[in-house]
């Protein structure tokens, strides 16, 4: 078995329209120009869906989709005044990571690598 990448993860969501708007007007992600209901990050793609529609449970993603950042205090902040729910900042000793939440309960980790891997 040889994995090329990653193609998409789902996220799910009690409100597409409301997912993609917060992950485009918020994290800034370009809404895809090849499929409806999806947003665009570097090599990835997150497509959103409703688990209601298909008889599932709705449970939020606590265990986080992590996106790099230049400047995790400075994006933690962005998205603070944005309205977002920020969990916290923590420092690893390997990388520094914000904890946010989307509208959903979504984690969104903001992530800066700083010691070598």
């Amino acid at each position: 078995m040889r994995i090329e990448r990653v193609d998409f993860v789902s996220v799910p969501t009690r409100d597409r329209p409301r997912a993609i708007a917060w992950y485009r007007d918020v994290l800034g992600l370009p809404v895809s120009a090849d499929t409806r209901g999806e947003v665009e990050a570097q090599g990835l793609t997150l497509c959103f869906w409703v688990p209601e529609e298909q008889g599932e449970n709705f449970v939020p993603n606590e265990n986080g989709i992590a996106f790099r950042v230049a400047d995790v205090e400075a994006t933690v902040e962005e998205a603070r005044a944005a309205g977002s729910e920020v969990i916290g900042i923590e420092d690893t000793g390997v990388c520094q990571m914000g904890f946010i939440k989307d509208p959903d309960g979504n984690v969104v980790i903001l992530h800066r690598r700083y010691a070598p891997q």
